[in-house]
């Protein structure tokens, strides 16, 4: 697991050396495996972490995915490190942003959008200009279906942006409206009040740790001043003693703290399921996109194709014919005048 409370409960309570009387100037054992627990753990926020190198080895809840459940246990230092963000404040706000990043891409879409209605209006508008119409014979037909052309492509062009509307841009808007923030409030104000009965139960365990080591500070004074050994009876009285006043607040400080652990893995793995969601809508309706581009180019190309073929098609000699029967005035060649 990635946290675990920062006591052993039934190896302290049963563990009757920690009372047994010691020289002068001795650290007692029970001293001495506070300090070891001092040195192997840290605890941050309320929870107990391994220091480095200390201990066995953490196993990840889950192994090669790189999970949220996994690398968000501790705090973030700003960059000037006057103060620090929670690792889970981190990823609500990477879910807020992802949000905000989606609304920009919505907005980019409408620009898009804009271009393109603009740009099927200009092409219309050219497609009935009366530039060159009085072009005549294969080139005049070539002409004239180039004209068309451009009002076909600008239907296409019109229709392309009413998709990237209705397919792109309103899915991208529409995706997690606004209650998405107040789902995630939820799940903030959730675990900062876990957190709170989180502290209050440490500090019950720090009060009582501290109350049942200034009465064995007492109890060790008293033995070596009468220089008795303690019998058997007396520590087992002193066992009862100490699980009586600690292990109450031990035992509802570790049910508390395993309860956090597993509500903070279960509210990751949620926010990480969010996000994936996130990508993929995103990653379809871009796909869509250029699902449509590609559609457009098609459309594009087959208003194109009609004025390839009438362009391979112009001949200068065939014009010249068609002209020429049509405007002839009389067939009789002059001659020679008889000298």
């Amino acid at each position: 697991m990635m946290m675990e409370a920062s006591f052993d409960t039934e190896e302290s309570f049963d563990d009757p050396s920690c009372f047994a009387p010691q020289p002068p100037g001795s650290v007692s054992p029970a001293k001495r495996q506070i300090k070891e627990v001092k040195e192997t753990k840290i605890t941050i926020n309320c929870v107990t972490f391994p220091l480095p190198g200390e201990g066995p080895e953490q196993q990840l809840l889950k192994p090669n995915e790189w999970s949220y459940c996994d690398y968000f246990w501790t705090d973030k230092k700003d960059p000037q490190g006057t103060t620090s963000v929670a690792g889970f404040e981190v990823l609500l706000q990477k879910q807020l942003k992802g949000k905000q990043m989606q609304k920009e891409m919505a907005e980019f879409i409408h620009e898009r959008i804009k271009i393109e209605e603009e740009y099927a209006k200009n092409l219309s508008k050219l497609s009935l200009s009366p530039l060159a119409a009085q072009e005549e014979g294969t080139l005049g037909e070539a002409w004239t279906q180039l004209k068309k052309s451009f009002h076909d492509e600008a239907e296409v062009h019109l229709k392309f942006s009413n998709k990237l509307h209705s397919e792109v841009e309103k899915p991208l808007l529409t995706f997690r409206g606004d209650n998405f923030k107040k789902d995630l409030k939820k799940y903030d104000h959730h675990i900062a009040d876990l957190r709170k009965q989180l502290a209050s139960r440490y500090a019950s365990v720090e009060k009582a740790r501290k109350a049942l080591a200034d009465r064995q500070k007492d109890l060790e004074v008293k033995t070596q001043q009468l220089e008795i050994k303690l019998s058997n009876k007396t520590e087992e009285d002193i066992k009862k003693a100490r699980r009586k006043s600690t292990q109450p607040a031990v035992l509802l400080f570790v049910f508390l703290l395993h309860f956090f652990f597993c509500l903070i893995s279960l509210t990751l793995q949620e926010l990480e399921k969010l996000e994936v969601e996130r990508i993929e809508w995103i990653q379809q309706h871009l796909r869509q996109y250029t699902t449509l581009r590609h559609e457009t180019d098609m459309f594009n190309q087959s208003t194109v194709e009609p004025v390839d073929q009438l362009l391979q098609n112009v001949d200068p000699a065939k014009d010249r014919e068609l002209w020429v029967k049509e405007n002839k005035t009389g067939e009789v060649r002059p001659v020679d005048m008889d000298i």
